[in-house]
């Protein structure tokens, strides 16, 4: 009776890796994710996610149609009037008429609305930080060029 011959894996050196563009597209939507939540839990529970990426929308574009946030977080737009409401609500958005459109509204963050959304930030970054300590400089590079990659990936997305 023969004997089998052993199976030998290699693993890929360190800094490599053998897995296609569907294992790593797996791999790093998970790891993505993970930490899209674990910041989101850092952050606070002061707004949900989507009001959270609505005020950080209108803080950075703003001021904005309700459209054009709708657009630009890629919800309906009576998605994104719900938002604005319950944002306005917190006195968080204030709402103007549009200059170009008087039957038209934008929106834009409030003095409260900026200091929350620096708050939040505060504490992401803060989270990041006390982790990115642990790491030796080789890894740190290592980020600094996956983050700028994982940039050029949403920037193409947008075009």
């Amino acid at each position: 009776m023969a004997m089998a011959s052993p199976v030998i894996t290699r693993s890929a050196p360190k800094g490599t890796t053998d897995a296609g563009p569907g294992e790593l597209a797996a791999r790093l939507r998970l790891v993505i994710t993970r930490t899209a939540r674990r910041l989101r839990q850092e952050a606070g529970t002061e707004l949900s996610p989507s009001q959270t990426a609505a005020l950080a929308t209108i803080e950075r574009h703003g001021p904005l149609t309700p459209s054009e946030l709708a657009e630009l977080e890629r919800v309906q737009r009576p998605t994104a009037t719900r938002i604005v409401a319950r944002l306005e609500d917190e006195a968080l958005l204030e709402r103007t008429s549009d200059p170009a459109d008087r039957r038209s509204v934008t929106v834009a963050a409030t003095p409260k609305g900026r200091a929350l959304m620096g708050k939040l930030r505060t504490r992401k970054n803060a989270y990041l930080a006390r982790r990115l300590h642990r790491l030796d400089d080789a890894d740190l590079a290592t980020l600094e060029r996956a983050a700028e990659i994982l940039e050029r990936l949403l920037e193409g997305e947008r075009r």
